[in-house]
């Protein structure tokens, strides 16, 4: 990545950051702080608490939209086999293991849920479990669980971004372990941005999650992707 680009960058998001345009994906925020506040892999309801940790007041659109429904087809999942799911959110957030093979490892399993779910219930027309959509959705789960050290992935944005920002061996068709150590690389520099910081800290409600977050560096990558 070229220095010079992301220095120019920084200063843009920072202006920007004055702009009513910056409030455009503060409803992640806002769904952080609602995981953060309702996750217990403790409690006896696992259903109940994984719907309630995903929840947001404005929109549902990070997991219910047009040809997409990850949400319901795992609170389907958690009502056929909640201790399985239990243990699939547990691996999944084993920061002792290797990251690619847990997020690997949980689409497996809902592949095999899905099997189990169709032939339970055969009437049904559900063929997708919606996991398997590039690591959208488990990034979610990542970041929300845990905010310093994830972000929200998508391949086309990485993709983008790295080029805008001249990378050298940009991937054709994504990397998402490069996307974990970009992000905390961009939210490394974002730190020593104090104005940057107080105009992000500004924008935020009482709602939105108020602690450090990779979501800064999420939404400052969605920035200069959006740059024309």
């Amino acid at each position: 990545m070229q220095l010079h680009k992301l220095k120019d960058y920084l200063g843009q998001y920072t202006e920007w950051l004055n702009s009513r345009a910056a409030e455009k994906r503060l409803h992640y925020w806002e769904s952080q702080a609602i995981w953060q506040k309702n996750w217990d892999s403790d409690v006896t309801d696992f259903g109940q608490m994984y719907d309630q940790s995903l929840q947001n007041s404005t929109t549902r659109r990070l997991w219910k939209r047009e040809a997409y429904d990850p949400k319901r087809m795992l609170l389907a999942f958690i009502a056929i086999e909640p201790h399985f799911v239990h243990s699939m959110f547990s691996d999944l957030f084993n920061e002792d293991k290797e990251t690619h093979a847990r997020v690997d490892r949980f689409v497996f399993y809902c592949d095999q849920l899905l099997q189990q779910y169709r032939q339970q219930y055969p009437a049904k027309t559900d063929n997708s479990h919606y996991h398997d959509d590039g690591y959208g959705i488990i990034s979610l789960y990542l970041s929300f669980r845990y905010p310093t050290l994830y972000a929200p992935y998508a391949a086309e944005r990485q993709i983008t971004l790295l080029q805008k920002l001249g990378a050298a061996n940009v991937p054709l068709a994504g990397d998402f372990p490069r996307h974990i150590k970009l992000m905390r690389t961009l939210q490394n520099f974002i730190n020593k941005e104090q104005t940057l910081l107080e105009r992000h800290q500004a924008r935020l409600r009482p709602e939105h999650y108020q602690e450090e977050s990779l979501l800064l560096a999420f939404d400052f990558g969605c920035f200069i992707v959006e740059k024309v």
